[in-house]
């Protein structure tokens, strides 16, 4: 009986040390493709030569009140006097961030899919670069505006994709 327990416990710790080496291969894999990724390039814009294209979402923009938003896209499915998450469908929610003085400095979209993500020409103006991941990604700072924007598409078999404009802090 007792060599039965040995031989059952030999089986455990031979199953621990393989799932052990196993998350451990994944880790390595992980860290080995997070060191692969190049830095994000930006784009500066002045907006005396280049007007905003992509300002608002659904009629909310950067500066309004906590109040003027919820009018604009009803009552949140998560709400707190910094932050506001919305679900407008299964593949599209947002975030709108509010600063000190209940004022928007963020609005971020996330589309499941890319399904109802708006064209990034309409977003970003230009082309997306492609990195070697497969994700695609753009951001143009307006800096006498006082914000910037991005368009940021995965490149997983489902894309992300995520349409950021934010105030400059």
């Amino acid at each position: 009986m007792k060599h039965k327990t040995k031989l059952q416990t030999s089986r455990f710790d031979l199953m621990c040390l393989g799932l052990c080496l196993a998350f451990g291969v994944f880790l390595g894999t992980s860290a080995q493709a997070q060191k692969q990724t190049e830095p994000m390039k930006f784009t500066k814009t002045k907006s005396v030569e280049t007007q905003a294209i992509y300002r608002e979402y659904r009629g909310v923009h950067l500066g309004m009140t906590i109040e003027e938003t919820r009018s604009k896209l009803g009552d949140p499915v998560f709400k707190s006097d910094d932050q506001d998450v919305y679900v407008f469908a299964a593949n599209e929610t947002t975030q709108i961030v509010f600063n000190a003085k209940h004022k928007v400095t963020c609005i971020s979209t996330d589309y499941l899919g890319g399904v109802g993500a708006p064209d990034y020409r309409t977003v970003v103006g230009t082309e997306l670069e492609t990195r070697p991941n497969g994700s695609k990604y753009k951001m143009i700072r307006y800096e006498s505006d006082g914000f910037w924007v991005s368009y940021n598409q995965s490149g997983t078999t489902v894309p992300m994709v995520t349409v950021t404009i934010q105030a400059e802090l």
